[in-house]
């Protein structure tokens, strides 16, 4: 994936969220700036679309507060791209987080969105984030 200079990467899963920079070109991406933003997971409507007969009977659980800290951080995401405080995003998130962060995407970070990665790279190195993102 070619990853603009200067843009920024949502590493999010059900309890993490981090974002950082890439310093480096487009096809050689390097992170860093690593910030962790302090989220407030007020946003418990997700978990209405997510409680269905099949997945109690099968005995899946969707996790409300995994849910919530999903919309918290598009929520975050979406007041940084309104106030144009990037021009540039990746989104890294596992498949359910990704899903639910969709949701509550703001026109405004549709336009700034370069590319997302459905996949779970929180616990990752940033060696290895980086690879992945050169590799998608």
């Amino acid at each position: 994936m070619k990853l603009p200079h200067k843009a920024h990467v949502a590493l999010v899963d059900g309890t993490t969220f981090t974002v950082m920079h890439n310093t480096g070109t487009p096809f050689e991406p390097k992170l860093e700036g690593a910030t962790k933003p302090d989220l407030s997971a007020t946003n418990f409507s997700a978990g209405v679309r997510h409680q269905d007969n099949a997945g109690r009977d099968k005995g899946t659980s969707t996790q409300l507060d995994e849910l919530a800290h999903a919309a918290a951080a598009a929520e975050w995401i979406n007041a940084k791209a309104i106030a144009g405080e990037f021009d540039d995003l990746l989104i890294i998130a596992d498949p359910k987080t990704l899903g639910e962060m969709r949701h509550h995407y703001h026109v405004e970070l549709k336009q700034r969105l370069v590319g997302e990665i459905a996949k779970t790279l929180t616990g990752e190195t940033t060696d290895r984030i980086e690879k992945a993102i050169a590799a998608a």
